[in-house]
């Protein structure tokens, strides 16, 4: 019997949460964001609610009230022992109370406390956040609402306990979610897209500056809400200035005007033309258990794409991990033909079979190994964010910012934006989220291009303000600029000026031996009223900084503890005390409201209802057992109504982490080569797998069944475990590329290019070279057949065009006519690169 703790009540009443309105308005590239969350407990007796749910990462929560009957009560934002225990001593008074607050392992994950609810009272709580919109490789600005909170996998032996959430299946959240998001900007907004249906977008002036566009009825929270907010021209740097809060003390962040700066460089064309042909790559793919399926096949294609699309003369290597971890060399090695097919081969049999997401030993062995001199160290790692422990991630990436750029991905609903994000904003690179029906391989390869830029050096901001006016930069120093890439500067403008002077700031660095800048002019008449917006996003930029400092500390071996512990209390009562000045939420802070009306004392416990959320990894699942964040999960799911093989699972625990327990019948298994099935596995704390546990099971059953079943059983196995050739024609001709750019003239290559080998010897110019013609054919069928995915292969098709380019053949005018005749193309020379 599964236990349906937290998805009804003890009377079988339905959780108290009935409906979550949000309210997202876009202004430029800023977001608010406002949720209210309405309660009505239908039970006989006073109720405590708690709700466990995803926030982005990046997010400033600034408001938090409830409003019971007529009554709206704000939330104060104070210490959070001291907000916790205000929350129980009003609890114990008989009084309603409402507590919030952010969890220390990780900023996007937020539990609220709404406490003595009384038997047919209502409330609704209001909850406002703000937050910066981060640009995606194609210009879009990316908003995403979270509505999955997977299981957080934590490390063994971490400190703290994981935060406890009840998750079940997307058809039985018991309420509703409504959005409606508002859209203004200077520049006209060209088009917004969703992963999930949107009704259609409504402008509301002529200038198409300002837009409204509503989910679709019928939303299911299977899935986090994305939107892609388009402008035209969003390319250009601005500058906005916030006046000071009026009752707050000049001199303070809170009391000075702020400016935020958004710098979008340019660089040379010359510059670009030439990406880098050196750099150590550095892959760390995650391979849990939550990984299988479709992620680990899309994460071997991607591999491969990266593979074939590296510089000659570069660095590289490739570790995975899960509970431990894999690497495919002992050192980064020098890319070359016999290197890239060692590691291709190893890459087919990757399979999602390492255990739990432990993510932070493998990065402290990769800063272990010495950088090797003139191959700058770029880190892409690929992970589904299930982690527990990422502050500890981040400030990892953080001390060894200096030594390499880090490129993240999240992969997945649910992934954990504050894991991704962080450790790409730390790591002075780039972070993208791969979600729903999103190609990993696309959004990586344009991640490979910003790594290939030439690194940028010598980055200093100057300020040009008048006399009596000082900028105190309250951002993090600028460690990376890409090319077409927003970044983003906060700066608290301290003391007056009778001036009228333009203010000005320039943005220098070396790009490539080349001086360049790029200069901003601003005035210091304040914009026209943000709500203190500005504030609140620099104040949470300084806390994060703070917090990140904090966390460091715990990666100092050397220092004596008193001593640790004496600057971790100092950095600690910083937070506390900007957060409680700019009422914006922390690590160490919580928000607390209290209704001190009239009350009478509650008689006995509190019900404690536990409110679930949707998690992915349990989409496909039955109603799943109330566990923490750091308990495993498996599940064996059939995918196909015509299996030969039927497995059924009866029995399950309401722990279901341990694989072992789980108790399967197997029938017709001498069909076995006709089954078609899928293993959705979930954080294991053992190593092997699901796998290793149904091979094991399969030989050590009790059954009286015959040999051959056993062993079809297990050969079926291994051909699920066995790594398959791309089936995708695009990835096929990829994989027959050399490592240098160019292709061999083989049946393989004519079997893609839709031709028999006849038709393409027949074609072949006389004077041309084997592999000069097999290298045009190739390119001539990218640019012919697959221009839409032109960022997927861009990069070596322009190393093909290199080797081309290289060996100055004289056929090479005459191989193209050929290739376009042959395969029905009118592809010119020239945009070929040659």
């Amino acid at each position: 019997m599964v236990r349906r703790c937290g998805l009804l009540t003890n009377n079988r009443e339905p959780v108290p949460l009935k409906g979550i309105e949000v309210a997202l308005e876009v202004k430029d590239h800023v977001a608010t964001v406002v949720s209210t969350l309405h309660y009505d407990n239908k039970e006989d007796k006073a109720i405590e609610a708690v709700f466990v749910f995803p926030l982005p990462g990046d997010a400033a929560v600034c408001h938090f009230s409830a409003k019971v009957g007529q009554t709206e009560i704000v939330a104060e934002v104070k210490e959070k022992q001291e907000a916790r225990e205000e929350y129980d001593d009003a609890l114990s008074s008989g009084q309603q109370a409402f507590l919030l607050e952010e969890s220390e392992q990780s900023s996007d994950i937020f539990s609220l406390s709404v406490g003595s609810l009384p038997p047919g009272e209502s409330a609704s709580i209001r909850l406002e956040y703000i937050i910066e919109l981060a640009v995606q490789a194609d210009d879009a600005l990316r908003f995403c609402l979270p509505a999955v909170l997977n299981p957080r996998y934590q490390p063994q032996g971490s400190e703290g306990g994981g935060v406890q959430v009840t998750s079940v299946p997307a058809s039985q959240v018991p309420y509703s979610l409504s959005f409606s998001a508002r859209v203004s900007s200077p520049r006209q907004v060209s088009k917004i897209d969703s992963n999930c249906s949107l009704e259609p977008l409504q402008y509301l002036n002529a200038e198409q500056s300002q837009a409204v566009v509503k989910l679709a009825a019928g939303h299911k929270f299977d899935r986090d809400v994305e939107l892609l907010i388009y402008y035209q021209d969003a390319h250009q740097p601005a500058a906005v200035v916030e006046a000071g809060q009026v009752s707050a003390k000049p001199g303070t962040l809170m009391g000075d005007a702020v400016v935020m700066l958004s710098v979008y460089p340019e660089f040379p064309q010359a510059v670009m033309s030439s990406l880098a042909s050196s750099g150590e790559f550095v892959f760390l793919l995650d391979r849990s258990g939550s990984m299988s399926g479709t992620r680990i096949s899309s994460a071997r294609d991607t591999l491969l794409l990266l593979l074939k699309s590296l510089p000659m003369g570069c660095y590289f290597n490739i570790y995975s991990f899960g509970s431990s971890f894999e690497h495919i060399f002992p050192t980064s090695v020098e890319y070359s033909e016999k290197t890239m097919e060692e590691a291709l081969k190893k890459v087919k049999e990757m399979q999602a079979n390492l255990g739990g997401t432990e993510i932070l030993q493998p990065l402290k062995h990769i800063y272990n190994q010495p950088c090797i001199p003139s191959q700058p160290r770029q880190l892409f790692v690929f992970t589904d964010g299930e982690v527990g422990n990422t502050k500890e991630v981040t400030s990892l990436v953080k001390k060894n910012s200096t030594s390499h750029r880090c490129f993240s991905f999240g992969i997945g609903e649910g992934a954990s934006t504050a894991l991704i994000n962080g450790m790409a904003k730390e790591g002075g690179g780039h972070a993208q989220f791969i979600t729903g029906a999103d190609r990993m391989q696309p959004k990586v390869m344009q991640t490979l291009q910003f790594a290939l830029q030439p690194a940028v050096e010598d980055i200093s901001v100057t300020w040009d303000l008048p006399q009596g006016v000082t900028a105190i930069v309250l951002s993090p120093p600028l460690t990376a600029i890409f090319q077409g890439q927003r970044s983003l500067i906060y700066a608290q403008l301290t003391g007056q000026s009778s001036e009228a002077k333009d203010c000005f700031v320039t943005v220098k660095y070396n790009l490539a031996g080349h001086p360049t800048q790029n200069q901003i002019p601003f005035t210091l008449q304040p914009t026209e009223e943000t709500g203190l917006t500005i504030h609140r996003l620099s104040a949470r930029t300084v806390i994060r900084s703070l917090e990140t400092e904090k966390n460091n500390y715990d990666l100092m071996p050397f220092m004596e503890r008193e001593d640790k512990k004496e600057e971790e209390d100092g950095v600690k009562q910083k937070v506390v005390e900007l957060s409680v000045q700019s009422g914006v939420s922390s690590s160490h802070t919580a928000f607390i409201a209290v209704h001190k009306g009239e009350s009478s004392t509650t008689q006995g416990p509190l019900l404690r209802q536990i409110i679930p959320v949707p998690s992915f990894r349990n989409m496909l699942s039955s109603p799943i057992a109330y566990r923490s964040i750091s308990q495993p999960m498996c599940m064996l799911i059939p995918t196909s109504s015509a299996c030969s093989m039927p497995l059924r699972m009866y029995g399950l625990s309401s722990h279901l982490g341990d694989c072992d327990s789980m108790q399967m019948k197997m029938e017709n298994a001498d069909h076995c080569d006709s089954m078609q099935m899928k293993l959705e596995i979930a954080d294991q704390n053992h190593k092997g797998g699901i796998f290793h546990s149904l091979k094991r099971w399969m030989r050590s059953s009790k059954k009286k069944s015959a040999p051959s079943m056993r062993n079809s059983a297990d050969s079926c196995v291994e051909k699920t475990l066995a790594s398959s050739s791309p089936t995708d024609p695009l990835l096929q001709l990829v994989s027959l590329q050399k490592a240098s750019g160019s292709w061999e003239l083989k049946p393989t290559l004519a079997a893609v290019l839709g031709k028999t080998s006849k038709e393409v010897e027949k074609l072949k110019p006389a004077s041309a070279n084997e592999n000069v013609w097999a290298t045009i054919l190739a390119l001539v069928w990218l640019h012919g057949f697959k221009s839409d995915a032109e960022v997927e292969w861009k990069l070596l098709a322009r190393k093909a065009a290199s080797w081309l380019l290289s060996l100055n053949a004289p056929s090479v005018t005459d191989c193209v006519v050929a290739a376009n005749t042959l395969l029905g193309c009118n592809v010119q020379k020239d945009t070929l690169g040659l």
